[in-house]
């Protein structure tokens, strides 16, 4: 007995794949479905717990922050050198703007044939009451100690050089954005010039673009290249006690509202 030898059946890992939702409007602040201080944790987990063989992102934004899709873009990018982990990306509705920013830190992009991507371009919006508190008697004081403190005040009327002085920061937060997006997809993108002019495209024309690398589906195109037996860790963020039981505050609601009207400006 003691010559001989146990032979134990050899057992095979399942290979497992960390997945990561990201799903609503990316802006800073505690009730914003997308931030890099919200998304920070999962992110961390997905790269490191289990000795996954690759993090795919589940990507369902309408955009929002450049900078805060920037941080949570740049942390992708940072864990998978870091880890020599592979990233995919698939859309679900749509993928514009910061949303697109996203997908775009994923070594791949996949998407439904219904889904809406692009958008690559920086847009700001507010509104302007100065008539309205004209018609009611209210007047607008605003004193600054220097020429360039008090910009695009919405209770005064607006002035030419501050939408000029704007509309340059756009520009340059354009350039930051087109610059990544070139620098992640490089020799995949077409020659196109209405590449980076704020245009979106249904998944067919956004592969054509290199704006995407296929139609898929996350777990069939997981299972077809890691495998049957892969295994999914899911991660994303879960909603509070009051709207797990279906109260809100106002602020919640406003948020709601915002985040309905960047989701129409795609139709959906």
């Amino acid at each position: 007995m003691g010559d001989m030898m146990i032979k134990l059946p050899f057992k095979s890992k399942r290979p497992r794949v960390a997945v990561v939702r990201m799903q609503g409007m990316i802006a800073s602040g505690d009730r914003a479905p997308l931030n890099d201080a919200a998304l920070a944790p999962l992110i961390e987990r997905a790269f490191r717990k289990g000795k996954p063989q690759a993090v795919a992102l589940v990507i369902n934004s309408p955009g929002g922050s450049p900078v805060q899709s920037s941080l949570i873009a740049a942390r992708v990018r940072r864990l998978a050198a870091e880890k020599k982990i592979p990233v995919h990306a698939f859309v679900e509705d749509v993928a514009a703007s910061g949303g697109y920013w996203l997908a775009a830190a994923a070594d791949d992009i996949y998407a439904d044939p219904a889904s809406i991507i692009g958008s690559i371009g920086v847009i700001s919006s507010s509104f302007g009451a100065h008539e309205l508190l004209n018609r009611h008697g209210v007047e607008r004081r605003v004193y600054t100690s220097v020429k360039s403190k008090s910009m695009l005040d919405p209770f005064l009327p607006e002035k030419e050089e501050d939408v000029a002085r704007l509309k340059e920061i756009l520009g340059d937060m354009h350039q930051v954005f087109e610059g990544y997006v070139k620098e992640r997809r490089g020799t995949k993108l077409a020659e196109d010039p209405d590449l980076f002019t704020g245009r979106i495209w249904m998944a067919e024309k956004a592969q054509a673009l290199g704006l995407i690398d296929g139609v898929g589906h996350v777990t069939p195109k997981l299972k077809e290249i890691y495998g049957d037996k892969v295994r999914f860790l899911t991660y994303g963020r879960k909603r509070g006690v009051l709207s797990r039981f279906g109260m809100s505050l106002a602020q919640d609601a406003t948020s709601l509202l915002e985040e309905r009207a960047a989701y129409a400006r795609f139709g959906l």
